[in-house]
């Protein structure tokens, strides 16, 4: 009889045993170096200026155990990764429901800041993980005047951080400077009607919101939070409801990557968020959060190097969600013995 075919490992519930993630970790920080193409976003002054060789990663399991290798610990602007963040708090005060009528959930297929996705959009519905579609997110959240939504907004993302979590004065001013394609954004839906507060309000909201300063163990932190159903796995507080984990991972895989989100699905297969601060977060539901930061972009805004990573501990951990092996003959049909 032939010797069987060797199978690759395949997650079924948990990840691999620490020592192999460690080794999984540094194999792909290795090789994402490699990776020299792309640039440091230049949509805000400051963003041109990040040392652009800098490459952090953070894995944290639902089980609060992390592992970390290179500039896991340096803070850098969120940026676009607050996104689906700030939509989970959304989607707690006003329900899942009303937020997908208010804001729509449909992919764009077009890049991050576009315009054109307003008016081809449902009545000027378009995705929250798009500039668009999060101006109207932050536009939403509760409280009465901006400075009380804006305490609603970084209370509820420290808590996802596990961390009181501050803004990066730096980024902030310069992104007030030049945030010029945003303030067009949020007039166009303040005329399509799709902003629940003035528009001048709504665009330093959400500049604030994106200059809020964050590590990759931050992002791998507030990852692991959704991938547990919305309890956070470092300080056991529940942050958002199962019911929100599962509609905002849903937007994060129409859209967490823009364009390229249909490439990220097919090689990747996991919710993921970037930001053109180079931070990217991946979540492996019921198993925890990763979290890279390298600033080199590519044309769609998204960080090379951590693309490079997380494809490479996809592949090599089986955390892909589209992943499976078949199942023996008479073997139960819950479990997979070989993981």
């Amino acid at each position: 009889m032939p010797n069987a075919p060797s199978v690759p490992y395949v997650s079924t519930g948990h990840l691999p045993a620490p020592d192999r993630v460690q080794a999984f970790l540094e194999e792909a920080f290795e090789a994402a170096l490699a990776e020299t193409g792309g640039a440091c976003s230049d949509v805000y002054p400051a963003l041109a200026r990040v040392e652009p060789e800098q490459l952090g990663i953070c894995l944290v399991g639902v089980s609060r155990r992390s592992w970390t290798v290179g500039d896991a610990d340096p803070r850098f602007s969120i940026m676009s990764v607050s996104k689906p963040f700030v939509f989970a708090l959304v989607c707690e005060a006003l329900g899942p429901e009303e937020a997908h009528a208010l804001l729509g959930v449909n992919a764009t297929s077009r890049p991050f800041d576009s315009a054109a996705a307003i008016d081809a959009g449902e009545a000027g519905r378009t995705n929250p993980m798009v500039n668009a579609g999060a101006l109207a997110t932050t536009s939403y959240l509760p409280g009465v005047t901006e400075e009380a939504r804006w305490a609603q907004l970084v209370e509820g993302l420290s808590r996802f951080a596990g961390r009181p979590l501050e803004v990066d004065a730096e980024i902030l001013a310069s992104a007030r400077s030049s945030n010029h394609r945003n303030r067009g954004l949020a007039w166009l839906l303040h005329a399509a009607g799709r902003l629940g507060a003035p528009p001048e309000e709504t665009v330093d909201l959400y500049t604030r919101q994106s200059s809020l300063a964050v590590s990759a163990k931050d992002l791998a932190v507030m990852g692991a939070t959704l991938a547990d159903g919305g309890v956070n796995p470092i300080t056991r507080e529940r942050v958002v409801s199962p019911q929100v984990c599962h509609h905002v991972l849903a937007v994060m895989a129409t859209a967490g990557l823009y364009e390229t989100s249909g490439d990220w699905l097919y090689t990747v297969g996991m919710p993921g968020k970037s930001g053109i601060g180079g931070g990217l977060v991946t979540v492996v539901p019921g198993k925890g959060g990763l979290g890279t930061w390298s600033p080199r972009l590519d044309a769609a805004g998204n960080s090379v190097r951590g693309q490079k990573v997380a494809r490479m501990l996809s592949q090599r951990m089986g955390l892909s969600l589209f992943a499976s092996v078949p199942v023996a003959d008479g073997a139960a049909e819950e479990g997979n013995p070989r993981s």
